[in-house]
């Protein structure tokens, strides 16, 4: 045998080894079961949605159902919690803010209306002690502001249901006023400000919280983005804050967001989707140790979700709004997902 087809030889097991390994890796998270459950669940998740799982730094696996893509802009609702949570968060790494600062600082109007205990945190936690009407409609945007300083004047004049830090109240409220003190800060309106601190910063180029119906941008409520954003917003938490090289909120922020925040208190409303998980700031946690699983759920039937043990993340974007909550259908699209990637 000649030397030359020794070398032949040599490279072609090598480049034939090279394909294997490749193969196997990436085979390694098909999801096998995923597609099937979804097209079973197509009708109860709208027809039309997105679901992407991002991992080991790029999307492993997609699923598009009905005419939606992942580049179709849809409501998110409650989902935008996060959004505005990581905003803040920005913000407290610049020293600008603290989470403990009396919204009073920023906001004098509720030192007229003697509120000056509530603080940013109290805000970003939903334990204001402000009355809070609570149910699903309630916690849909309203259109009757002009403005988000005239909402969170009205906020202000409300009346005080129990002390700030002893009930929690999921609602509106909070993040509508942590909103407002950004605005405040800055000097910018707060759908410009998340656009040039978050948005553009995760290339979420198809995300924003404008009101199109004129009135009121809504911090708590008022979000829309497709899947191929949120994801990148996702990736972002999994990856302790950095995104494509770049420290968007610091590890330290990160690590706050997750934390309990005033545990034990009594439960005044939560919202059906998220029955039985524990909040953190601007999301929840699904698994009972309160540090593996983080997600956001929204009125509108959009969930996200990171997994840190497993080191992946999930986004399952409709379209239009459910019917009916689908928690358990979420739920087993995670149970799926999980019996396919070890946790570490």
């Amino acid at each position: 045998m000649s030397l030359l087809q020794t070398i032949t030889r040599r490279v072609f097991s090598i480049l034939t080894i090279t394909l294997l390994l490749l193969q196997s890796a990436l085979s390694q998270y098909t999801l096998t079961g995923l597609d099937d459950y979804l097209q079973k669940n197509q009708k109860a998740l709208g027809n039309k949605f997105a679901v992407l799982v991002y991992k080991d730094g790029k999307i492993a696996y997609q699923k598009l159902m009905g005419e939606f893509n992942a580049k179709t802009q849809a409501p998110i609702a409650g989902a935008g919690n996060w959004l505005t949570v990581a905003l803040v968060m920005i913000f407290v790494d610049q020293g600008k803010i603290s989470l403990d600062d009396p919204v009073s600082k920023y906001l004098p109007v509720f030192d007229k209306y003697m509120k000056s205990y509530v603080t940013i945190r109290h805000c970003l936690s939903n334990t204001t002690g402000i009355e809070n009407d609570g149910g699903k409609m309630r916690l849909l945007p309203r259109k009757k502001f002009t403005s988000l300083e005239e909402e969170v004047n009205t906020l202000a004049a409300k009346e005080i249901s129990t002390n700030p830090g002893e009930e929690f109240h999921y609602g509106n409220i909070g993040l509508n006023i942590a909103g407002r003190v950004l605005e405040v800060i800055t000097k910018k309106s707060f759908d410009r400000l998340i656009q040039e601190r978050l948005l553009r910063p995760l290339k979420m180029r198809a995300t924003n919280f404008v009101n199109e119906d004129g009135g009121a941008v809504s911090p708590s409520t008022g979000a829309r983005s497709t899947a191929n954003d949120y994801i990148n917003f996702l990736s972002m938490l999994l990856n302790n804050g950095m995104f494509e090289g770049k420290q968007i909120i610091s590890e330290e922020s990160i690590k706050e967001m997750q934390k309990p925040q005033f545990v034990g208190l009594p439960v005044k409303y939560s919202p059906k989707e998220a029955e039985g998980l524990q909040h953190r700031l601007g999301h929840w946690t699904v698994d009972t140790d309160g540090q593996t699983t983080l997600t956001s759920p929204s009125l509108a039937g959009t969930w996200p979700f990171i997994d840190k043990c497993r080191n992946y993340a999930c986004i399952i974007l409709v379209q239009n709004p459910l019917k009916e909550d689908k928690k358990e259908t979420f739920l087993q699209v995670k149970n799926i997902i999980d019996g396919q990637i070890p946790c570490k």
